[in-house]
């Protein structure tokens, strides 16, 4: 099964945990100190918030899936249609050990599709002393703009 990920970032995350768990009618299965997220069935959505992003509202979106198979299969539809892709292979992420892959669209916006495998303690496997959202490649929201890589600077550059 598919489910829409979405991650906003929030000022305050108390009062903001309080709004979405009244306004989905459920609690959050996840809550850390500086993010909490719901596992909805209807409508089947992955909605998690943070205080780790610099922006406040949507962060980036995504499709998680159930298994590597359909990881594969959504790589497979992104290549055959000539997408940019940045796979960031298995990694720990927003308290998650998951496999990942990530497209900007025409306006720049992030979206990810990942497989997540277990939970983790941690928020990030990567060192950041900046608030961001523990993902999201770095692509200043350019569509078809390559990824940071040890060869390049910020994007395409």
């Amino acid at each position: 099964m598919k489910r829409l990920h979405i991650h906003m970032g929030v000022e305050n995350l108390e009062k903001s945990i309080r709004f979405y768990t009244a306004f989905f009618g459920a609690e959050p299965i996840k809550t850390k100190e500086n993010y909490a997220k719901w596992m909805l069935d209807d409508p089947s959505v992955n909605f998690a918030i943070s205080t780790r992003v610099s922006k406040k509202g949507v962060d980036h979106l995504g499709i998680q899936v159930d298994s590597a198979q359909e990881l594969a299969t959504i790589r497979e539809q992104m290549s055959a249609a000539n997408i940019l892709t940045h796979s960031d292979g298995e990694t720990i992420c927003c308290y998650a050990k998951s496999e990942k892959s990530w497209v900007n669209d025409p306006n720049g916006i992030a979206w990810e599709a990942y497989h997540t495998m277990d939970d983790a303690q941690i928020y990030s496997d990567e060192i950041q002393e900046k608030q961001s959202a523990c993902c999201v490649p770095e692509t200043k929201g350019l569509p078809d703009c390559c990824e940071p890589s040890e060869k390049t600077v910020g994007c395409c550059s």
